[in-house]
């Protein structure tokens, strides 16, 4: 297989409602979508989940341009490629840049899928053939209106709720829900927002028998979550802490955290995210998939993901209709009962909507050696 051109589209995507965490507030999703042809006149397809500031990481929608027009496209055009692993060591030698080396190599797996004439699950080696989700939710102006929109996922089947907190807005929210919904399966997501000084509040969760707490600690932090995990009881999930490999395995050596949520983008692509998944699950780690608020291209590259056995807590991979009006893909991610199915088409599994793509690119640039 060949790389012949790729195409880098700007999209702008309006959601449904404003999604807040403890970092900041969006409404407005910029993002890049890459195409990438092979000699054959095949497309696979990804998308980079960098947001437009450095909230979430250091990466944002323009580093991510810039690392991909002047590093990662010359290094993958008319190259022979054989299994998408080799990009992984062909993008070794650039440091850090994780979200732009995804995008680029998720495209290189979905035309790998696509050649080899299997699923992108299928070609990952997933078994599960339909995944439970989830969904998180964001910081809301009141108690009484944060429980109402639990209640509705609740009718609407996901599996358990992932609902952010930050000074404040923690105690007496998890206090509120387990009143109204004792039996609700629930973690808080922190976004790094607390220290070791906020001990105490972190301690009084525990009354609240979550399934976990996720990175309340710092981002580059591993030794105090080691220090937080020994007095808690709940379990803590590291998200923004674990970027490679070697970090979920210090981690996991550590005892930094008993969970680890793997996010393709801010580990740098689907071979590092499969690699943790293998470790963590020879280590007795439970893992979960993470969401970047994806349009379907990306939620289609979470689905394939999660199929890996090892995947035995719900994710945020939630149905492509409570983000937007109208998804980039056909059919759109559908959620039934709390579950998705897993697609058993080769590639994505999903056909790309061009005229909906269209309709949302704002500018788009194609580069090839021709």
């Amino acid at each position: 297989m060949k790389i012949k051109s790729i195409k880098l589209r700007h999209l702008k995507m309006r959601m449904k409602f404003d999604f807040t965490t403890s970092f900041g507030t969006l409404r407005n999703k910029e993002f890049i979508l890459l195409e990438a042809v092979d000699e054959m006149g095949r497309s696979g397809w990804g998308e980079s989940v960098a947001f437009t500031a450095p909230w979430y990481t250091e990466e944002t929608f323009r580093t991510n341009w810039h690392i991909l027009e002047d590093f990662l496209i010359p290094v993958i055009l008319d190259k022979k490629i054989e299994h998408p692993d080799q990009v992984t060591e062909w993008f070794s030698y650039i440091k850090r840049n994780n979200m732009a080396k995804a995008t680029i190599e998720g495209a290189i797996w979905d035309l790998y899928a696509q050649t080899t004439e299997q699923s992108l699950a299928q070609a990952l080696g997933g078994t599960h053939k339909k995944i439970e989700v989830g969904v998180s939710i964001g910081i809301q102006k009141s108690i009484d209106e944060l429980l109402k929109i639990i209640e509705q996922y609740i009718y609407e089947g996901y599996k358990r709720m992932k609902v952010k907190i930050k000074p404040g807005w923690d105690v007496n929210v998890m206090k509120a829900i387990r009143n109204e919904f004792p039996n609700l399966p629930l973690m808080g997501d922190a976004n790094s927002a607390y220290s070791i000084n906020d001990i105490d509040t972190l301690k009084a969760l525990d009354e609240f028998n979550l399934m976990m707490i996720e990175q309340p600690l710092g981002s580059d932090d591993i030794l105090d979550h080691a220090v937080l995990q020994k007095v808690l009881k709940t379990p803590i999930c590291l998200d923004e802490s674990i970027n490679s490999f070697e970090d979920a395995r210090k981690a996991i050596e550590n005892g930094s955290c008993k969970i680890i949520n793997i996010k393709i983008g801010r580990v740098g692509g689907l071979t590092v995210a499969k690699r943790i998944h293998d470790y963590c699950q020879t280590k007795g780690i439970a893992v979960w998939c993470g969401g970047m608020l994806e349009t379907g291209i990306g939620r289609a590259h979470n689905v394939a993901l999660t199929s890996l056995a090892n995947f035995t807590l719900p994710g945020d991979t939630a149905g492509s209709a409570r983000y937007w009006e109208k998804d980039i893909i056909t059919p759109e991610v559908m959620v039934d009962n709390g579950y998705i199915h897993v697609p058993d088409q080769p590639g994505i599994g999903y056909q790309i909507d061009l005229n909906a793509v269209n309709t949302y690119t704002v500018f788009e640039k194609v580069y090839s050696l021709a």
